[in-house]
């Protein structure tokens, strides 16, 4: 078995781009092709390197890039790619940064043929203009120094600045590429790359694309259920279909069909909320929902990616985020128990709150409030002793000074319990104020 190689997704890159450096590295470009070497310390050396790999290979630095498959070819190669497989992962992880940012992410083949570039449409019709576009090859044996052909030629993750650029008309660009690994091999499959203007010269560009590859490799190293196959897709379903999600007892739990996993809280809040909100959620949605003062949204798209890794395969979507099939939550048998009248099942299956009376996330905190009181207001419209027994025993109804007065008018003259019922109502009221 080949020595399996690493992205690097944790390595600082070496000999760092200086984005200030932009004229004089244009004057020795210019000096290079005039003489067809450079020898001074404005260059570095990564990109000193390819000019001259690009040189021996033959790359026009005035040439336009083209395909070299027909479309139908090119359409049939790219399905069965298995950068295709990782695309719906790469799109939750980077579109919703880069939307409106005219920056365009491309994932390429393992000879830097550009299987998809995405982006909003204003981004790919500028990137159309160089033809930086699906189906064409952009290794540096073809277009010179570039991104993607760089970290494809040298196996690790690069930042190609403007005119760091071998052919000409990229230089108004800039792009940062990691390549990404077969987990078992070590091979290289193709290359995860971002393109664009000054976004993508930041020093933390070429962290971002180092990042989305971890998330990758790791991912590949459990591959996807076939969902072509009709008995995969079956059982998938019927697994999904079955799922049950447990919050309220203290614990929390994911039974999918004869599976059952205990699930972190973040990863069960994130399952409340999209379960409460079967619409979907966004980003920004989740972010603010989870914390009081939001959460990075490349943390929420971690998260997801994480918990993806636990469902069954195409079970959460992504843009907006949304469970395709609906989970079964304790919570459902609560508002059940109350729909059809058993007051008393409600207060016991509410029980003590679980995840949702303890969590900080403002949008489950949310959901437990509207709960609880869904409950409290059929307690106090039922004519139940018993439920109103089991309320004010709980957590929530002890100090209900309404559910006291509610079950002491309830109960007949001379029971026991209607004179204690009063005097709790008197030493709420005392403590009250009233």
């Amino acid at each position: 078995m080949s020595e399996v190689r690493s992205s690097g997704a944790d390595a600082p890159p070496r000999d760092p781009p200086r984005p200030g450096s932009q004229s004089r590295v244009r004057a020795a470009y210019e000096s290079f092709r005039q003489v067809g070497s450079h020898t001074g310390g404005s260059v570095r050396e990564v990109v000193r390197d390819s000019w001259a790999r690009s040189v021996r290979s033959g790359a026009d630095p005035t040439a336009s890039v083209t395909a070299d498959m027909s479309a139908a070819d090119f359409n049939s190669y790219r399905a069965g790619h298995p950068m295709t497989a990782v695309r719906p992962l790469v799109q939750s992880l980077m579109l919703d940064d880069i939307a409106d940012s005219g920056v365009v992410v491309a994932l390429t083949d393992q000879v830097g043929r550009l299987l998809w570039v995405e982006g909003d449409s204003a981004a790919r019709d500028r990137a159309g203009a160089i033809n930086f576009v699906e189906g064409s090859v952009w290794s540096e044996e073809v277009v010179g120094t570039n991104a993607p052909g760089v970290a494809l030629a040298i196996d690790r993750g690069v930042q190609i600045l403007g005119a760091e650029h071998f052919a000409e008309p990229v230089q108004e660009w800039s792009c940062a590429a990691c390549p990404v690994h077969d987990p078992v091999t070590g091979h290289v499959l193709g290359v995860i790359d971002i393109t664009g203007g000054g976004a993508v010269a930041a020093p933390f560009a070429l962290s971002a694309v180092r990042s989305v590859v971890a998330a990758v490799e790791r991912e590949l190293r459990h591959p996807s259920t076939d969902l072509g196959d009709p008995a995969a897709f079956a059982a998938v379903h019927a697994e999904a279909a079955a799922a049950r999600l447990t919050v309220l007892d203290g614990g929390t739990r994911l039974r999918l069909g004869v599976r059952s996993m205990s699930l972190s809280r973040r990863h069960a809040e994130i399952l409340v909320l999209l379960h409460h909100f079967s619409e979907g959620m966004g980003t920004e949605q989740l972010a603010i929902a989870l914390a009081e003062n939001g959460v990075d949204p490349v943390t929420v798209r971690a998260e997801i990616s994480r918990l993806r890794r636990d469902l069954p395969a195409g079970m959460l979507t992504s843009r907006p985020y949304r469970l395709v099939e609906r989970i079964r939550c304790d919570v459902d048998g609560v508002r059940e128990s109350i729909g059809h009248g058993d007051v008393l099942a409600a207060v016991r299956e509410l029980g003590s709150g679980g995840l949702l009376a303890v969590s900080v996330a403002p949008g489950v905190a949310e959901i437990f409030e509207e709960l609880r009181e869904d409950v409290r207001s059929a307690v106090l419209a039922s004519a139940d002793v018993g439920a109103l027994r089991a309320w004010i025993e709980s957590v929530h109804g002890r100090d209900d000074v309404a559910a006291w007065n509610r079950l002491g008018g309830l109960l007949p003259v001379g029971d026991p319990d209607r004179a204690m019922a009063a005097g709790r109502v008197r030493v709420l009221d005392r403590r009250l104020g009233i």
